[in-house]
Order: structure tokens, then C-alpha cells, then sequence
């Protein structure tokens, strides 16, 4: 396992962390079941395990208390809010309001008296910056956060909150989570150069892109992961995005076997070779899964093996753009552009 600076903060990550959102209903995971993959992650030297809320409605953060009970010195935690809990219209967001409440219910959760990164899930265009960073600096200062950071945000909302810590005199976020991958080359255009420009950490997820790079996904078979029971029209291979991702794992295919390597090990090599990442997140669902993964940890891409992932899907592109979760509202409302 390969061990990296997060961002400025001068704490150690590993290069593969523990992404716990199939903790619970949504993985169909049992607490033995989750207890065993921390203790396969910490093992194989993962020292980083991060959750959310609203993950199994906060099912993955209880999980994730119970199996760290008693070593919580030596793992690094991150969790995340903002997104909905429940139908109150006020139960998201990331106003004071909200991100008190939610904090308090994460820790109360995961049975911690503090986390090592909180994480803004999604930038919210309801609340200012001002708002959002003076009640982090708050929960800070109060002992309840070590560190805080964001996930998902465009670049220009990353460069904002920026100018807004230095403008009111607020901490700042030292870290960004995005989606990144070989078929998902986008935020190589405009987040990783701003990410780098002011010396966040970068904790990417969805390295194997849902399961598409996991060698579970190739032309002629069915495609029966677990992904694809609950998220169907991500990989109905009828939808031009989807025939073009299976035609770059094809050709990625190829790439990983001249080079004697596996698919999960092809992708987590790209994602953690990029500079401006610090780790992947893997999220196993299964032992089997996470001894797959693991096994890519020590993985280092040669020149010429990054030159053919170039070949097959260019910089900067997603093959998938629909998917992103950094798109511009007015882009996705029509009333937003119009006067």
C-alpha cells in the first residue's frame, strides 16, 4: 500500500480507501459482513474509511461505528451530509441549521466524539459560501471536525468557496471528492487543475466506474452486477453512452492483458497515477470484491500502458456525460436561464 499527504492537512492516507456505502440496504450487507471488510481493509493496510449519511439512511454510518469500535486512533474518518434525510424540506442542504443537526446524528451514528473529514456531499445553490464555511469553522473550533472538505463540486464552485474562506477569514475546504475514472475523464479539464492551484487532497470515487471497468462487464455476456439491478439504464447497452463504454473496456481489455495486469487493476492504477489524486475509493460489497481491489495497490502503470488508455477515451472526456454530478443547475433547469 502506497501512503500520500492529503492535501496541506500532513496526515497520511493510503492510496485505496474504504468507501462504505454498500454497508447496509443498499449493498445488502450484514454488520458481520461489514465488520469483515474493515478488518480485510486495515489489514491489507487501508487506513482511510469513508461513509455518508444518507447512505442506507444512515444504516452505512452505524455499521461503520460498530466495526471501528476500539481502534478509532487509527483510522482516518470521513463521513458526509447535505443530501436529503427524509421528506422535511429542511433536512439537507448545508445551511448552520442543517449541518449542526446532521453532524451531531453522524457521530452519534457511528459512536464517535468527532470525524477526521466532513464532507459537503453536493454544493448546495441555496446556501452562500459565507453560510456554509462559518458553521464548519464553528464545528471545528468546537473539536467535532478535524478537517472538512467537499465532494462533487464544479470547478468554480471549488475556486468560490475558496476566495470566500479568505474573504471572511473562515477555514477553508482542504479536500475535493469527485468521480473519476478511465471512462470518466472530465474533471481532468477543470477540477484537478484547480484542485492542484490551491493544494486540496483529492479522494476520487467510482474508480471502476460503477462496475463497467471491474471485468465483469464484457461485449456478448449479461450484464448482471449488482449495480445494474437497481440502476438499470446505466448499462442498457441500447443507449449510445453505454455502447461506448463497452467499446472502450473492450479495447481496455486488451491493453490489461499485453500488459499482464487485471481490469480492477488497470483502472485503480489510472486513478491513483493522475497527481493531483491522493486516493481511490473502492466500495466492495464483498470480500472477494475487496481482495480484488487490494491487490491493485501496489499497482504502477507504465508510460506506454497510460498512452494507450489515452488512445482509447482522450483526456478530459466522459463518455457518459449525463452522469455527472457537477453540472451547473441552469443547465439542468430550464427556468434558471431564462428571464
Amino acid at each position: 500500500m502506497q501512503y500520500r499527504t492529503l492535501g496541506r492537512t500532513g496526515v497520511q492516507v493510503s492510496s485505496l480507501a474504504l468507501g462504505a456505502m454498500n454497508f447496509g440496504k443498499i449493498g445488502r450487507t450484514t454488520q458481520e459482513e461489514a465488520t469483515a471488510l474493515v478488518d480485510a481493509a486495515l489489514e491489507g493496510g487501508i487506513n482511510l474509511i469513508d461513509t455518508a449519511d444518507m447512505y442506507s439512511d444512515g444504516e452505512s454510518e452505524e455499521m461503520v461505528g460498530k466495526a471501528i469500535a476500539g481502534r478509532r486512533d487509527d483510522i482516518v474518518l470521513a463521513t458526509k451530509a447535505t443530501m436529503p434525510m427524509g421528506d422535511e424540506r429542511n433536512h439537507r442542504g448545508s445551511s448552520r441549521r442543517w449541518l449542526v443537526t446532521a453532524l451531531d446524528n453522524s457521530l452519534r451514528r457511528l459512536g464517535v466524539d468527532h470525524v477526521d473529514l466532513f464532507q459537503i456531499h453536493r454544493w448546495d445553490p441555496s446556501t452562500t459560501d459565507e453560510e456554509t464555511l462559518s458553521a464548519l469553522t464553528d464545528l471545528q473550533r468546537a473539536g467535532k471536525i478535524r478537517y472538512f472538505g467537499s465532494s462533487t463540486f464544479p470547478a468554480y464552485r471549488i475556486v468560490q468557496a475558496q476566495w470566500a474562506a479568505r474573504e471572511h477569514h473562515l477555514s477553508r475546504y482542504v479536500t475535493e471528492q469527485p468521480s473519476y475514472s478511465i471512462l470518466q475523464r472530465g474533471i481532468e479539464t477543470h477540477v484537478l487543475p484547480v484542485t492542484e492551484e490551491y493544494g486540496l487532497g483529492v479522494l476520487v470515487w467510482s474508480p471502476l466506474a460503477s462496475g463497467w471497468l471491474s471485468g465483469a462487464i464484457r461485449a456478448g455476456r449479461d450484464i448482471t452486477t449488482s449495480r445494474s439491478t437497481f440502476m438499470p439504464g446505466r448499462f442498457d447497452t441500447g443507449i449510445p453512452a453505454n455502447r461506448a463504454r463497452l467499446d472502450a473496456v473492450e479495447q481496455l481489455a486488451k491493453v490489461a492483458d499485453e500488459a499482464g495486469l487485471t481490469m480492477i487493476q488497470l483502472a485503480l492504477g489510472f486513478a491513483t497515477a493522475h497527481p493531483a489524486v491522493t486516493s481511490a475509493l473502492i466500495g466492495p460489497r464483498t470480500l472477494d470484491h475487496l481482495h480484488a481491489q487490494l491487490a491493485a495497490a501496489d499497482t504502477v502503470l507504465s508510460a506506454d500502458v497510460l498512452d494507450a488508455i489515452d488512445t482509447i477515451v482522450a483526456p478530459g472526456t466522459d463518455l457518459a456525460p449525463d452522469e455527472k454530478y457537477d453540472t451547473p443547475p441552469a443547465l439542468l433547469d430550464p427556468s434558471l436561464r431564462r428571464r
